[in-house]
């Protein structure tokens, strides 16, 4: 039953969808087309968009996920861990770290998410910690 109406579709419909479509016989004859015709041709030309980029699609350069890119690209690529520390006399509690790799689920607090990040990346971003002046 599937099979006889997917063939009627191919061997009936689909035909005779085609010859009512608008088609030009030149390129210059798009340009004559009215709105009705384009609207007409919309379906196929959606259909013929799709089936070409799903086959240039393979071929297409792969995105590199976020999470697998480096962040720190030249500070201190010579550390193991790029960590900077600065004392303020006005610092309410005696120690905060700020995260620099936006890993953190606590942004902008760091929350450690930067060794993960390392790990898998070979990065050696680490958090900027703000530490209260002792007079």
């Amino acid at each position: 039953m599937v099979l006889e109406s997917i063939s009627r579709i191919i061997k009936v419909q689909l035909p005779a969808y085609l010859k009512k479509l608008p088609l030009p016989e030149t390129i210059g004859g798009f340009a004559r087309l009215t709105v009705s015709e384009w609207f007409r041709l919309l379906p196929l030309l959606g259909i013929l968009a799709l089936l070409g980029y799903l086959t240039v699609r393979p071929f297409l350069p792969k995105k590199k996920k976020q999470r697998d890119s480096l962040i720190n690209l030249k500070i201190q690529k010579e550390n193991p861990k790029v960590v900077n520390e600065i004392d303020i006399e006005d610092l309410k509690s005696t120690n905060v770290c700020y995260c620099r790799c936006w890993r953190s689920k606590t942004f902008p607090v760091c929350d450690k998410s930067h060794l993960k990040h390392n790990e898998l990346t070979g990065d050696n971003v680490g958090p900027l910690i703000l530490k209260k002046k002792i007079l």
